[in-house]
């Protein structure tokens, strides 16, 4: 049964080969896919996979976390600050360089995720508003509205996504 929250429009019904974020589990699930996911910043490639997970939550599209091996030499650079989330635990932040160029806390990562998230540990999420492009199987990623999420929209998911104004109580 797809969730309703106050004020939030119906969800946009799934066509084939997509999946509706409603119908995403709260607390969020980790899943693996080998779907080639590449990062540019600057010009240049700063991650290029098909070992990342992504992370599910109702009313946000999927966040993907890559392998920190899988960022080109350099890309990354621990930087102050960091978050909580109630489900996956404290977590630490990156600038994330390429082609000259440098985006500060375009990334972040769980050093030690909370449990039933331990497929984290090691991955890094980008901010795709941050970067050049973001890419899931050949596709340019848009990126959820919001400056706090990090959600890559495709053509596999439909909304409507939380992040826009007004959608703070989804």
């Amino acid at each position: 049964m797809t969730p309703r929250f106050p004020g939030h429009p119906a969800p946009t019904q799934p066509g084939p080969g997509q999946e509706s974020v409603w119908d995403y589990p709260r607390p969020p699930r980790v899943e693996q896919t080998s779907d080639r996911i590449v990062v540019r910043l600057g010009g240049a490639v700063v991650a290029d996979t098909t070992a990342a997970v992504r992370v599910l939550e109702t009313s946000h599209p999927p966040v993907y976390y890559l392998p920190a091996s899988d960022f080109a030499p350099g890309a990354l650079t621990r930087t102050s600050g960091s978050s909580m989330c109630e489900f996956k635990g404290r977590a630490a932040y990156y600038d994330v360089h390429g082609g000259g160029e440098t985006v500060e806390r375009a990334g972040w990562h769980y050093p030690t995720p909370e449990p039933g998230f331990g497929e984290l540990e090691g991955r890094v999420a980008i901010y795709p508003s941050a970067m050049d492009s973001c890419e899931v199987a050949g596709e340019g990623v848009q990126a959820q509205a919001g400056d706090f999420y990090g959600g890559w929209i495709t053509s596999r998911v439909v909304g409507p996504f939380k992040g826009e104004p007004g959608t703070l109580g989804w």
